[in-house]
Protein backbone atom coordinates (compact mmCIF):
# COMPACT_ATOMS: atom_id res chain seq x y z
CA UNK A 1 0.00 0.00 0.00
CA UNK A 2 1.54 3.31 -0.88
CA UNK A 3 2.28 6.31 1.83
CA UNK A 4 -1.01 8.06 0.18
CA UNK A 5 -3.19 4.87 1.35
CA UNK A 6 -1.94 5.35 4.61
CA UNK A 7 -2.70 8.97 4.94
CA UNK A 8 -5.90 8.36 3.88
CA UNK A 9 -6.79 5.54 5.96
CA UNK A 10 -5.29 7.54 8.76
CA UNK A 11 -7.69 10.25 7.68
CA UNK A 12 -10.69 8.28 7.63
CA UNK A 13 -10.32 6.40 11.04
CA UNK A 14 -9.79 9.86 12.52
CA UNK A 15 -12.77 11.13 10.89
CA UNK A 16 -14.74 8.18 12.41
CA UNK A 17 -13.57 8.46 16.15
CA UNK A 18 -14.95 12.14 15.96
CA UNK A 19 -18.42 10.59 14.41
CA UNK A 20 -18.16 7.56 17.02
CA UNK A 21 -17.85 10.64 19.68
CA UNK A 22 -20.98 12.22 18.30
CA UNK A 23 -23.04 14.11 21.12
CA UNK A 24 -25.87 15.81 21.45
CA UNK A 25 -28.76 16.67 23.87
CA UNK A 26 -30.72 13.93 22.00
CA UNK A 27 -27.77 10.78 21.82
CA UNK A 28 -25.93 11.90 25.34
CA UNK A 29 -22.68 10.02 25.30
CA UNK A 30 -21.49 10.11 28.81
CA UNK A 31 -18.19 9.35 30.86
CA UNK A 32 -19.48 7.06 33.67
CA UNK A 33 -18.10 6.00 37.05
CA UNK A 34 -14.92 4.34 37.72
CA UNK A 35 -16.39 1.05 37.96
CA UNK A 36 -18.16 1.30 34.37
CA UNK A 37 -15.16 2.33 32.75
CA UNK A 38 -14.28 -1.24 32.72
CA UNK A 39 -16.87 -2.03 30.38
CA UNK A 40 -15.26 0.37 27.76
CA UNK A 41 -12.17 -1.49 27.98
CA UNK A 42 -13.16 -4.69 27.58
CA UNK A 43 -15.47 -3.48 24.43
CA UNK A 44 -13.01 -1.23 22.98
CA UNK A 45 -10.53 -3.52 20.91
CA UNK A 46 -13.00 -5.11 19.44
CA UNK A 47 -15.53 -2.17 18.74
CA UNK A 48 -12.92 -0.49 16.77
CA UNK A 49 -11.68 -3.72 15.01
CA UNK A 50 -15.30 -4.23 13.36
CA UNK A 51 -15.81 -0.11 12.61
CA UNK A 52 -12.43 -0.35 10.78
CA UNK A 53 -13.42 -3.44 8.86
CA UNK A 54 -16.73 -1.07 7.87
CA UNK A 55 -14.68 2.46 7.52
CA UNK A 56 -15.81 2.71 3.58
CA UNK A 57 -19.70 2.11 4.58
CA UNK A 58 -19.91 4.19 7.96
CA UNK A 59 -17.49 7.15 6.49
CA UNK A 60 -21.11 8.82 5.32
CA UNK A 61 -22.80 8.05 8.34
CA UNK A 62 -22.74 9.10 11.79
CA UNK A 63 -22.34 6.44 14.71
CA UNK A 64 -24.07 7.04 18.12
CA UNK A 65 -22.48 5.32 21.15
CA UNK A 66 -25.35 4.60 23.77
CA UNK A 67 -24.46 5.02 27.17
CA UNK A 68 -26.47 5.68 30.30
CA UNK A 69 -27.10 9.47 30.79
CA UNK A 70 -24.81 10.13 33.18
CA UNK A 71 -22.87 8.45 36.26
CA UNK A 72 -26.36 9.21 37.97
CA UNK A 73 -28.80 7.54 35.06
CA UNK A 74 -31.57 6.01 37.57
CA UNK A 75 -31.88 3.59 34.62
CA UNK A 76 -28.71 2.10 35.43
CA UNK A 77 -29.21 -0.95 37.81
CA UNK A 78 -26.53 0.27 40.26
CA UNK A 79 -28.12 3.65 40.25
CA UNK A 80 -31.78 1.64 41.32
CA UNK A 81 -33.28 2.69 44.71
CA UNK A 82 -32.10 0.06 47.81
CA UNK A 83 -35.76 -1.11 47.82
CA UNK A 84 -35.59 -1.86 43.97
CA UNK A 85 -32.33 -3.44 44.39
CA UNK A 86 -33.39 -5.63 47.50
CA UNK A 87 -36.46 -6.54 45.66
CA UNK A 88 -34.52 -8.50 42.93
CA UNK A 89 -32.40 -9.39 45.23
CA UNK A 90 -35.46 -11.02 47.64
CA UNK A 91 -36.89 -12.77 44.12
CA UNK A 92 -33.65 -14.42 43.01
CA UNK A 93 -33.71 -16.07 46.38
CA UNK A 94 -36.64 -17.12 46.22
CA UNK A 95 -35.96 -19.25 42.68
CA UNK A 96 -32.98 -19.98 44.10
CA UNK A 97 -34.26 -21.90 47.35
CA UNK A 98 -36.92 -23.46 45.01
CA UNK A 99 -34.87 -25.75 43.25
CA UNK A 100 -32.51 -27.12 45.76
CA UNK A 101 -35.21 -28.23 48.41
CA UNK A 102 -36.89 -30.20 45.15
CA UNK A 103 -32.73 -31.35 44.76
CA UNK A 104 -32.69 -33.31 48.49
CA UNK A 105 -36.51 -32.72 49.61
CA UNK A 106 -37.25 -36.81 48.02
CA UNK A 107 -34.23 -38.18 50.22
CA UNK A 108 -36.03 -39.03 53.62
CA UNK A 109 -38.91 -40.74 51.29
CA UNK A 110 -36.35 -42.49 48.66
CA UNK A 111 -36.92 -46.15 50.23
CA UNK A 112 -40.76 -45.63 49.84
CA UNK A 113 -40.08 -45.17 46.33
CA UNK A 114 -37.97 -48.17 46.20
CA UNK A 115 -40.60 -50.40 47.68
CA UNK A 116 -42.92 -49.03 45.28
CA UNK A 117 -40.86 -49.65 42.19
CA UNK A 118 -38.99 -52.41 43.04
CA UNK A 119 -35.91 -50.60 43.54
CA UNK A 120 -32.88 -53.10 45.12
CA UNK A 121 -29.45 -51.53 44.10
CA UNK A 122 -28.60 -48.61 46.97
CA UNK A 123 -26.66 -47.05 43.89
CA UNK A 124 -29.93 -46.23 41.93
CA UNK A 125 -31.41 -45.35 44.97
CA UNK A 126 -29.37 -42.86 45.47
CA UNK A 127 -29.28 -41.43 42.09
CA UNK A 128 -32.62 -40.59 42.57
CA UNK A 129 -31.99 -38.13 44.90
CA UNK A 130 -28.51 -37.00 42.76
CA UNK A 131 -29.53 -37.16 39.55
CA UNK A 132 -30.96 -33.74 39.94
CA UNK A 133 -27.54 -32.22 41.01
CA UNK A 134 -26.14 -33.56 37.47
CA UNK A 135 -28.99 -31.38 35.92
CA UNK A 136 -27.38 -29.03 37.78
CA UNK A 137 -24.02 -29.66 36.38
CA UNK A 138 -25.47 -29.31 32.42
CA UNK A 139 -27.90 -26.44 32.74
CA UNK A 140 -25.44 -23.71 34.03
CA UNK A 141 -23.01 -23.79 30.74
CA UNK A 142 -26.36 -22.94 29.10
CA UNK A 143 -28.15 -20.90 31.36
CA UNK A 144 -24.72 -18.65 31.97
CA UNK A 145 -24.03 -17.80 28.25
CA UNK A 146 -27.47 -17.16 27.48
CA UNK A 147 -28.43 -14.95 30.34
CA UNK A 148 -25.53 -12.54 28.66
CA UNK A 149 -27.20 -12.69 25.56
CA UNK A 150 -30.91 -12.50 25.85
CA UNK A 151 -30.74 -11.09 29.28
CA UNK A 152 -30.91 -12.49 33.17
CA UNK A 153 -34.83 -11.79 34.03
CA UNK A 154 -36.04 -13.63 31.08
CA UNK A 155 -33.59 -16.97 31.22
CA UNK A 156 -33.98 -17.20 34.68
CA UNK A 157 -37.98 -17.45 34.60
CA UNK A 158 -37.54 -19.46 31.71
CA UNK A 159 -35.35 -22.03 33.57
CA UNK A 160 -37.82 -21.85 36.42
CA UNK A 161 -40.84 -22.88 34.42
CA UNK A 162 -39.16 -25.55 32.39
CA UNK A 163 -38.17 -27.13 36.65
CA UNK A 164 -41.98 -26.43 37.44
CA UNK A 165 -43.28 -28.73 34.76
CA UNK A 166 -40.57 -31.77 35.04
CA UNK A 167 -40.68 -31.37 38.58
CA UNK A 168 -44.70 -31.86 38.43
CA UNK A 169 -44.19 -34.88 36.45
CA UNK A 170 -41.91 -36.34 38.70
CA UNK A 171 -45.14 -37.01 41.06
CA UNK A 172 -46.47 -38.78 38.17
CA UNK A 173 -43.93 -41.43 37.57
CA UNK A 174 -44.59 -45.31 37.04
CA UNK A 175 -41.34 -46.85 36.87
CA UNK A 176 -37.68 -46.18 38.76
CA UNK A 177 -36.65 -44.70 35.12
CA UNK A 178 -39.49 -41.92 34.67
CA UNK A 179 -38.30 -40.63 37.66
CA UNK A 180 -34.72 -40.59 36.94
CA UNK A 181 -34.76 -38.89 33.89
CA UNK A 182 -37.95 -36.18 35.06
CA UNK A 183 -35.35 -35.63 38.10
CA UNK A 184 -32.71 -34.68 35.34
CA UNK A 185 -34.80 -32.25 33.12
CA UNK A 186 -35.92 -31.03 36.02
CA UNK A 187 -32.59 -30.12 37.32
CA UNK A 188 -31.40 -28.76 34.31
CA UNK A 189 -34.30 -26.26 34.63
CA UNK A 190 -33.31 -25.44 38.46
CA UNK A 191 -30.30 -24.61 38.01
CA UNK A 192 -31.24 -20.83 36.09
CA UNK A 193 -31.04 -18.97 38.97
CA UNK A 194 -28.71 -20.45 41.12
CA UNK A 195 -26.17 -19.82 37.75
CA UNK A 196 -27.38 -16.81 36.89
CA UNK A 197 -28.41 -14.99 40.42
CA UNK A 198 -24.85 -14.22 41.72
CA UNK A 199 -24.86 -12.34 38.39
CA UNK A 200 -27.73 -10.32 39.20
CA UNK A 201 -26.20 -9.41 42.67
CA UNK A 202 -23.06 -7.87 40.47
CA UNK A 203 -25.38 -6.10 38.32
CA UNK A 204 -27.19 -4.47 40.98
CA UNK A 205 -24.85 -3.83 43.51
CA UNK A 206 -21.19 -1.94 44.03
CA UNK A 207 -18.57 -4.04 45.17
CA UNK A 208 -18.86 -2.64 48.93
CA UNK A 209 -22.61 -3.35 49.06
CA UNK A 210 -22.41 -6.95 47.47
CA UNK A 211 -21.44 -8.61 50.86
CA UNK A 212 -25.01 -8.22 52.63
CA UNK A 213 -26.72 -8.91 49.35
CA UNK A 214 -24.82 -12.14 48.44
CA UNK A 215 -25.46 -13.66 51.90
CA UNK A 216 -28.89 -13.06 51.23
CA UNK A 217 -29.04 -14.91 48.02
CA UNK A 218 -26.52 -17.68 48.32
CA UNK A 219 -28.59 -18.95 51.64
CA UNK A 220 -31.51 -20.19 49.47
CA UNK A 221 -29.07 -23.14 47.66
CA UNK A 222 -27.61 -24.11 50.56
CA UNK A 223 -30.15 -23.97 52.81
CA UNK A 224 -32.74 -25.03 50.30
CA UNK A 225 -30.99 -29.14 50.51
CA UNK A 226 -30.88 -28.99 54.28
CA UNK A 227 -34.40 -27.63 54.93
CA UNK A 228 -36.46 -30.02 52.22
CA UNK A 229 -35.42 -33.27 53.35
CA UNK A 230 -36.82 -31.90 57.24
CA UNK A 231 -40.34 -31.15 55.24
CA UNK A 232 -39.69 -34.17 52.73
CA UNK A 233 -40.01 -36.61 55.56
CA UNK A 234 -43.03 -35.33 56.98
CA UNK A 235 -44.73 -35.32 53.81
CA UNK A 236 -43.55 -38.88 52.93
CA UNK A 237 -44.25 -40.37 56.19
CA UNK A 238 -47.72 -38.60 56.76
CA UNK A 239 -49.06 -38.65 52.25
CA UNK A 240 -46.73 -39.90 49.91
CA UNK A 241 -43.60 -39.40 48.13
CA UNK A 242 -45.33 -38.30 45.30
CA UNK A 243 -46.87 -35.19 47.39
CA UNK A 244 -43.15 -34.57 48.04
CA UNK A 245 -42.77 -32.88 44.34
CA UNK A 246 -46.58 -31.36 43.89
CA UNK A 247 -46.26 -29.54 47.10
CA UNK A 248 -43.06 -28.04 45.58
CA UNK A 249 -44.86 -27.47 42.32
CA UNK A 250 -47.46 -25.85 44.06
CA UNK A 251 -44.82 -23.39 46.02
CA UNK A 252 -42.83 -22.73 42.57
CA UNK A 253 -46.34 -21.63 41.02
CA UNK A 254 -46.49 -18.62 43.41
CA UNK A 255 -42.72 -17.80 43.18
CA UNK A 256 -42.95 -18.01 39.63
CA UNK A 257 -46.21 -15.29 39.64
CA UNK A 258 -43.98 -13.30 41.91
CA UNK A 259 -41.00 -13.10 39.41
CA UNK A 260 -42.86 -12.41 36.76
CA UNK A 261 -44.21 -9.30 38.59
CA UNK A 262 -41.13 -8.02 40.10
CA UNK A 263 -38.03 -9.47 38.29
CA UNK A 264 -36.84 -6.62 36.57
CA UNK A 265 -33.75 -6.78 33.64
CA UNK A 266 -30.47 -5.87 34.90
CA UNK A 267 -28.28 -7.13 32.54
CA UNK A 268 -26.49 -3.35 31.63
CA UNK A 269 -25.93 -4.38 27.77
CA UNK A 270 -28.74 -5.87 27.21
CA UNK A 271 -30.74 -2.65 28.92
CA UNK A 272 -28.28 -0.60 27.18
CA UNK A 273 -29.25 -2.50 23.32
CA UNK A 274 -33.06 -1.96 24.27
CA UNK A 275 -32.17 1.88 24.62
CA UNK A 276 -30.36 2.27 21.10
CA UNK A 277 -32.96 -0.20 19.56
CA UNK A 278 -35.70 2.85 20.83
CA UNK A 279 -33.17 5.42 19.26
CA UNK A 280 -32.82 3.74 16.11
CA UNK A 281 -36.54 3.01 15.93
CA UNK A 282 -37.54 7.25 16.76
CA UNK A 283 -34.92 8.44 14.48
CA UNK A 284 -36.15 5.84 11.29
CA UNK A 285 -39.76 7.51 12.11
CA UNK A 286 -37.75 10.47 11.64
CA UNK A 287 -35.71 10.25 8.11
CA UNK A 288 -39.21 9.03 7.30
CA UNK A 289 -40.76 12.09 7.66
CA UNK A 290 -38.08 13.42 6.20
CA UNK A 291 -37.02 15.44 9.49
CA UNK A 292 -33.41 13.49 9.69
CA UNK A 293 -30.33 11.34 8.77
CA UNK A 294 -30.63 8.20 10.13
CA UNK A 295 -26.90 7.38 11.56
CA UNK A 296 -26.00 3.74 13.10
CA UNK A 297 -26.33 3.05 16.49
CA UNK A 298 -23.80 1.09 19.06
CA UNK A 299 -23.38 0.51 22.47
CA UNK A 300 -20.19 0.95 24.38
CA UNK A 301 -20.74 -3.10 24.69
CA UNK A 302 -20.43 -3.28 21.07
CA UNK A 303 -22.93 -4.91 19.23
CA UNK A 304 -22.72 -8.77 19.59
CA UNK A 305 -24.41 -10.92 17.02
CA UNK A 306 -27.85 -12.49 18.41
CA UNK A 307 -27.94 -15.93 15.98
CA UNK A 308 -27.70 -18.96 16.97
CA UNK A 309 -24.05 -19.35 15.02
CA UNK A 310 -22.79 -17.04 17.21
CA UNK A 311 -24.63 -18.57 20.67
CA UNK A 312 -22.94 -21.90 19.53
CA UNK A 313 -19.45 -20.63 18.20
CA UNK A 314 -19.00 -18.30 21.50
CA UNK A 315 -21.28 -18.03 24.18
CA UNK A 316 -21.45 -21.59 24.88
CA UNK A 317 -18.01 -22.18 25.11
CA UNK A 318 -17.39 -19.29 27.45
CA UNK A 319 -17.52 -21.02 30.12
CA UNK A 320 -15.12 -23.99 29.43
CA UNK A 321 -12.81 -21.22 28.13
CA UNK A 322 -12.95 -19.33 31.28
CA UNK A 323 -12.55 -22.56 33.03
CA UNK A 324 -9.54 -24.08 31.43
CA UNK A 325 -7.70 -20.58 31.01
CA UNK A 326 -8.39 -19.08 34.25
CA UNK A 327 -6.58 -20.58 37.25
CA UNK A 328 -8.71 -18.88 40.13
CA UNK A 329 -11.32 -20.44 38.18
CA UNK A 330 -9.69 -24.02 38.94
CA UNK A 331 -8.25 -23.53 42.33
CA UNK A 332 -11.91 -22.14 43.87
CA UNK A 333 -13.78 -24.85 40.85
CA UNK A 334 -11.73 -27.91 42.51
CA UNK A 335 -12.47 -26.95 46.54
CA UNK A 336 -16.51 -25.89 45.73
CA UNK A 337 -16.51 -28.85 43.81
CA UNK A 338 -15.38 -31.24 46.89
CA UNK A 339 -17.68 -29.05 49.12
CA UNK A 340 -20.83 -29.39 47.28
CA UNK A 341 -19.63 -33.01 47.14
CA UNK A 342 -19.78 -33.91 50.43
CA UNK A 343 -22.60 -31.74 51.12
CA UNK A 344 -24.81 -34.36 49.09
CA UNK A 345 -23.31 -37.28 50.51
CA UNK A 346 -24.04 -36.06 53.95
CA UNK A 347 -27.93 -35.53 52.79
CA UNK A 348 -28.22 -39.03 51.57
CA UNK A 349 -25.89 -40.66 53.98
CA UNK A 350 -27.74 -38.84 57.04
CA UNK A 351 -31.14 -41.18 56.62
CA UNK A 352 -29.19 -44.60 57.27
CA UNK A 353 -26.90 -43.03 60.27
CA UNK A 354 -30.33 -41.96 62.22
CA UNK A 355 -32.56 -44.59 61.14
CA UNK A 356 -30.01 -47.76 61.61
CA UNK A 357 -27.25 -46.45 64.58
CA UNK A 358 -30.33 -44.31 66.57
CA UNK A 359 -33.28 -46.16 65.69
CA UNK A 360 -35.44 -42.50 64.76
CA UNK A 361 -38.41 -42.72 62.83
CA UNK A 362 -38.13 -41.03 59.41
CA UNK A 363 -40.30 -38.34 60.63
CA UNK A 364 -37.61 -37.65 63.90
CA UNK A 365 -34.65 -38.17 61.26
CA UNK A 366 -35.68 -35.71 59.27
CA UNK A 367 -34.99 -33.20 61.55
CA UNK A 368 -31.50 -33.19 62.17
CA UNK A 369 -31.11 -31.75 58.95
CA UNK A 370 -32.16 -28.55 60.75
CA UNK A 371 -28.15 -28.99 62.33
CA UNK A 372 -26.83 -28.60 58.17
CA UNK A 373 -29.99 -25.52 57.90
CA UNK A 374 -29.19 -24.21 61.51
CA UNK A 375 -25.25 -23.79 60.65
CA UNK A 376 -25.86 -22.06 57.17
CA UNK A 377 -27.92 -19.52 59.03
CA UNK A 378 -25.44 -18.83 61.48
CA UNK A 379 -22.93 -18.89 58.41
CA UNK A 380 -25.21 -16.44 56.39
CA UNK A 381 -26.05 -14.17 59.20
CA UNK A 382 -22.42 -13.79 59.93
CA UNK A 383 -21.38 -12.63 56.71
CA UNK A 384 -23.67 -10.55 56.36
CA UNK A 385 -22.84 -8.58 59.26
CA UNK A 386 -19.21 -8.86 58.90
CA UNK A 387 -18.56 -9.45 55.10
CA UNK A 388 -18.79 -5.80 53.58
CA UNK A 389 -17.09 -4.43 56.61
CA UNK A 390 -14.23 -6.03 56.24
CA UNK A 391 -13.75 -5.37 52.50
CA UNK A 392 -14.37 -2.03 53.43
CA UNK A 393 -11.63 -2.07 56.25
CA UNK A 394 -8.93 -3.64 53.71
CA UNK A 395 -9.99 -1.01 51.36
CA UNK A 396 -9.49 2.01 53.67
CA UNK A 397 -5.60 0.80 53.81
CA UNK A 398 -5.07 0.14 50.12
CA UNK A 399 -5.90 4.16 49.79
CA UNK A 400 -9.47 3.82 49.10
CA UNK A 401 -8.77 0.92 46.15
CA UNK A 402 -10.91 -2.40 46.94
CA UNK A 403 -9.37 -5.66 45.78
CA UNK A 404 -11.59 -9.14 45.45
CA UNK A 405 -9.11 -10.59 47.15
CA UNK A 406 -10.68 -8.80 50.55
CA UNK A 407 -13.49 -11.13 49.98
CA UNK A 408 -11.11 -14.10 50.87
CA UNK A 409 -10.42 -13.87 55.34
CA UNK A 410 -14.00 -15.60 55.34
CA UNK A 411 -12.63 -18.53 53.66
CA UNK A 412 -10.10 -19.27 56.71
CA UNK A 413 -12.39 -20.27 59.26
CA UNK A 414 -14.50 -22.23 56.79
CA UNK A 415 -11.04 -24.11 55.66
CA UNK A 416 -10.62 -24.82 59.53
CA UNK A 417 -13.67 -26.02 60.36
CA UNK A 418 -15.24 -27.96 57.52
CA UNK A 419 -12.56 -30.57 58.13
CA UNK A 420 -13.50 -30.78 61.89
CA UNK A 421 -16.63 -30.77 61.37
CA UNK A 422 -16.21 -34.04 59.05
CA UNK A 423 -13.91 -35.63 61.62
CA UNK A 424 -16.63 -34.90 64.67
CA UNK A 425 -19.42 -35.89 62.73
CA UNK A 426 -17.51 -39.70 61.31
CA UNK A 427 -16.31 -40.55 64.88
CA UNK A 428 -19.18 -39.60 66.94
CA UNK A 429 -21.62 -41.78 64.72
CA UNK A 430 -19.14 -44.67 64.77
CA UNK A 431 -19.21 -44.62 68.61
CA UNK A 432 -22.46 -44.52 68.50
CA UNK A 433 -22.25 -41.38 71.20
CA UNK A 434 -25.39 -39.04 71.76
CA UNK A 435 -26.85 -37.59 68.54
CA UNK A 436 -26.17 -34.21 70.06
CA UNK A 437 -22.34 -34.84 68.74
CA UNK A 438 -23.05 -35.96 65.45
CA UNK A 439 -25.55 -33.15 65.07
CA UNK A 440 -23.15 -30.33 66.18
CA UNK A 441 -20.54 -31.85 63.43
CA UNK A 442 -23.42 -31.49 60.49
CA UNK A 443 -23.64 -27.99 62.13
CA UNK A 444 -20.12 -27.00 61.81
CA UNK A 445 -20.06 -28.20 57.91
CA UNK A 446 -22.88 -26.33 57.23
CA UNK A 447 -21.52 -23.22 58.64
CA UNK A 448 -18.38 -23.70 56.74
CA UNK A 449 -19.76 -24.67 53.70
CA UNK A 450 -21.88 -21.25 53.59
CA UNK A 451 -18.36 -19.02 54.52
CA UNK A 452 -16.78 -20.63 51.71
CA UNK A 453 -19.29 -20.35 49.24
CA UNK A 454 -20.25 -17.00 49.67
CA UNK A 455 -16.99 -15.64 49.79
CA UNK A 456 -15.92 -17.52 46.86
CA UNK A 457 -19.20 -16.65 45.03
CA UNK A 458 -18.80 -12.76 45.46
CA UNK A 459 -15.15 -13.04 44.77
CA UNK A 460 -15.63 -14.56 41.14
CA UNK A 461 -18.73 -11.94 40.75
CA UNK A 462 -15.84 -9.25 41.75
CA UNK A 463 -13.47 -10.71 39.24
CA UNK A 464 -15.56 -11.49 36.05
CA UNK A 465 -17.70 -8.54 36.27
CA UNK A 466 -19.04 -8.84 32.66
CA UNK A 467 -18.73 -12.35 32.69
CA UNK A 468 -19.86 -13.26 36.09
CA UNK A 469 -22.42 -16.28 34.65
CA UNK A 470 -20.17 -17.53 32.63
CA UNK A 471 -17.59 -17.79 35.02
CA UNK A 472 -19.99 -18.92 37.80
CA UNK A 473 -21.51 -21.70 35.07
CA UNK A 474 -17.60 -23.18 35.11
CA UNK A 475 -17.27 -23.64 38.71
CA UNK A 476 -21.04 -24.94 38.90
CA UNK A 477 -20.45 -27.31 36.64
CA UNK A 478 -17.67 -29.13 38.39
CA UNK A 479 -19.35 -28.65 41.83
CA UNK A 480 -22.64 -30.26 40.39
CA UNK A 481 -20.48 -33.33 39.05
CA UNK A 482 -19.33 -33.93 42.50
CA UNK A 483 -22.83 -33.56 44.17
CA UNK A 484 -24.18 -36.18 41.81
CA UNK A 485 -21.05 -38.78 41.94
CA UNK A 486 -20.33 -38.22 45.62
CA UNK A 487 -23.45 -40.47 46.82
CA UNK A 488 -22.87 -42.89 44.40
CA UNK A 489 -20.04 -43.91 46.28
CA UNK A 490 -20.47 -43.13 50.15
CA UNK A 491 -22.36 -46.02 50.98
CA UNK A 492 -19.98 -49.15 49.56
CA UNK A 493 -16.97 -46.72 51.58
CA UNK A 494 -18.82 -46.39 54.78
CA UNK A 495 -19.47 -50.31 54.54
CA UNK A 496 -16.08 -50.79 53.64
CA UNK A 497 -14.11 -48.72 56.14
CA UNK A 498 -16.82 -47.41 58.89
CA UNK A 499 -18.14 -43.49 59.50
CA UNK A 500 -15.18 -43.04 61.44
CA UNK A 501 -12.11 -43.87 59.21
CA UNK A 502 -14.25 -43.32 56.26
CA UNK A 503 -14.66 -39.55 57.34
CA UNK A 504 -11.16 -38.86 58.48
CA UNK A 505 -10.02 -39.53 54.48
CA UNK A 506 -12.63 -37.18 53.65
CA UNK A 507 -11.10 -34.62 56.27
CA UNK A 508 -7.76 -34.74 55.13
CA UNK A 509 -8.44 -34.27 51.59
CA UNK A 510 -10.23 -31.58 52.98
CA UNK A 511 -7.43 -29.75 54.49
CA UNK A 512 -5.39 -30.44 51.77
CA UNK A 513 -7.15 -28.49 49.15
CA UNK A 514 -8.83 -26.07 51.26
CA UNK A 515 -6.30 -24.59 53.50
CA UNK A 516 -3.82 -23.47 51.23
CA UNK A 517 -6.66 -21.96 48.98
CA UNK A 518 -7.27 -18.55 50.88
CA UNK A 519 -3.89 -17.59 51.11
CA UNK A 520 -2.66 -18.79 47.44
CA UNK A 521 -5.56 -16.11 46.25
CA UNK A 522 -4.24 -13.73 49.51
CA UNK A 523 -1.00 -13.41 48.08
CA UNK A 524 -1.14 -14.06 44.80
CA UNK A 525 -4.27 -13.00 43.38
CA UNK A 526 -4.03 -9.84 42.08
CA UNK A 527 -0.61 -11.41 39.39
CA UNK A 528 -2.92 -14.27 38.53
CA UNK A 529 -5.98 -11.45 37.75
CA UNK A 530 -3.05 -9.66 35.88
CA UNK A 531 -2.84 -12.47 33.18
CA UNK A 532 -6.65 -12.81 32.62
CA UNK A 533 -8.42 -12.05 29.45
CA UNK A 534 -11.79 -12.15 31.50
CA UNK A 535 -10.94 -10.28 34.43
CA UNK A 536 -11.68 -6.62 35.61
CA UNK A 537 -8.29 -4.74 35.76
CA UNK A 538 -7.41 -3.24 38.78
Amino acid sequence: MSTHDDDEDAQTRVELDKKTNFKSSKYPTTIVDSEDVERRSIQQESQHRKLDTRTNTLSSQEVVIVDWDGPDDPKNPKNWTKSRKWAATLVVALFTFVSPVASAMIAPGSQQVADEFGITSNVVLDMITSIFVLGFAIGPLLMGPLSEIYGRSRVVQLGNAFFLVWNFACGFAQNQTQIIIFRFFAGIGGSAPLTIGGAVIGDTFHPEERGRAIAMYALGPMIGPAAGPVIGAWIAARVSWRWVFWSTTIFDVAVQAVGIVLLQETFAPVLLERKARRLAKSDRMNVEKGTGKLPTFATIFGNESRNWKYIVRTALIRPFVMFFREPILQLLGVYMAFIYGIFYLFITTMPNIFTINYNESIGIMGLNYLALGLGMVFASWFNSRTMDKIYMYFKGRNDGIGEPEYRVPTIVPASIFFPVGIFMTGWAAQAHVHWFVVDMGIFFVGASMILAFQAIQIYIVDVFTLYAASGIASVSCLRSFCGFGFPLFAEAMFNSLGYGKGCSILACVAIAIGCPAPWILWFYGRRIRSGSKFAKKT
